[in-house]
């Protein structure tokens, strides 16, 4: 495995993407200034919602250079369709941030980046259909993880640190590069996002993020060893993301509540409503992420019995249920009851960033 190609690819992303955030962030600080309150949301807002960009632009740049010299040694046609389609759905987020996008289109351009992806990569055909049902599935459990500052950036990278340790446990320089840069691309994020936040995700980054994760899981998961238990071992990496969409699949059904419409019952909120700061809710998640991955890829390197892999599934089962006994709908479905002795609340967009509105975003735009 090229160490030092995928080392200097890692630290290329991370200094393009801190170079390309802070330029982001002045440009949102400038856009804002002379807006008055209760005024609609500026061009700063949306900017703000741009900063994904960042991310794609310094974790693409550097896996592809990394990859043309060389650091993804024979897998450098798996790289390039990974990239291919993550492009494609880093582009579909870009166009929902300015313009919001119906839900059939989404998941069928999500739907075609993910079989290129899987093409590329050489799948058979069984394999390839699991591997893009798997790819779209995670890509939107990942994506819904963008609901507070620092909560995805911090748990995306935890995630492609255990996704680069299995890969380096096999020595497989075209499974570790992406993880890799995704990894140094989300912690030169970090630095902007978090709280507080003047830049965020989007669609843009969130949906790249997530694509990048589940297709090179899916890539390590193929390309595993026959004594490697990467079945037991890659879902439990993603099991925070997991968590998080059993929670508000389940809680919407329980309240007759449209089940693809953000209503502010994500972990996160849950969390600040149990007075959990929103730097603490991304530490808690990240702690959770941590935990997971490790047993994840311990069990991956053969170092735990794979029915150890339980031990964070269950507990985040556990947690679910545990979390859902936790208010998140004040109102009946389309009607939010105000608190006792309330009198005016001020628009989300005139809130202070950071925090995550009813509709399950952040209040910084």
């Amino acid at each position: 495995m090229n160490v030092l190609g995928i080392i200097a690819s890692g630290v290329a992303a991370l200094f393009i993407t801190v170079v390309l955030a802070k330029g982001v962030r002045r440009t949102a600080l400038r856009s804002g200034t002379g807006r008055e309150p209760g005024a609609r949301p500026s061009r700063a807002g949306v900017v703000r919602r741009l900063g994904g960009a960042t991310v794609v632009l310094g974790t693409g740049a550097a896996a592809a250079a990394g990859s043309a010299l060389g650091a993804a040694g024979d897998g450098g046609r798996a790289v390039t369709g990974l990239l291919a389609g993550a492009g494609i759905v880093a582009a579909l987020g870009l166009v929902h941030d300015v313009r919001p996008l119906g839900l059939p289109l989404r998941v069928a351009v999500q739907t075609g980046a993910a079989a290129l992806a899987v093409y590329l990569a050489g799948f058979s055909p069984v394999a390839g259909v699991l591997a893009v049902i798997w790819i779209v599935l995670a890509t939107q459990a990942f994506a819904l993880l963008d609901t507070s500052d620092g909560v995805l950036a911090t748990v995306g990278a935890v995630t492609a640190a255990g996704l680069l340790a299995c890969a380096a446990v096999d020595g497989r320089a075209e499974l570790a590069l992406l993880p890799a840069v995704l990894l140094a691309g989300l912690t030169g994020f970090l630095l902007h996002n978090w709280h507080p936040a003047r830049i965020r995700p989007g669609a843009c980054g969130s949906l790249f993020t997530g694509f990048v994760l589940a297709s090179s899981g899916a890539l390590i998961h193929v390309a595993a060893p026959s004594e490697r238990t990467a079945w037991a071992a890659l879902p439990v990496l993603a099991a925070v993301a997991l968590a998080d969409a059993a929670l508000v699949l389940t809680s919407r059904r329980r309240a007759s509540r449209p089940l693809l419409q953000d209503c502010g019952d994500h972990i996160t909120h849950r969390l600040r409503r149990l007075r959990v700061t929103v730097p603490g809710t991304a530490v808690l998640l990240g702690l959770w992420a941590g935990a997971s991955v490790a047993i994840g890829t311990l069990v991956y390197a053969g170092v735990l019995h794979p029915a150890l892999a339980l031990v964070p599934l269950v507990g985040s089962a556990l947690a679910v249920l545990a979390l859902l006994r936790i208010p998140a709908y004040v109102g009946p479905a389309g009607h939010r009851r105000p608190p006792p002795g309330h009198r005016h609340r001020r628009p989300a967009h005139t809130a202070r960033p950071g925090h995550a509105t009813h509709a399950g975003r952040y209040r910084s735009d």
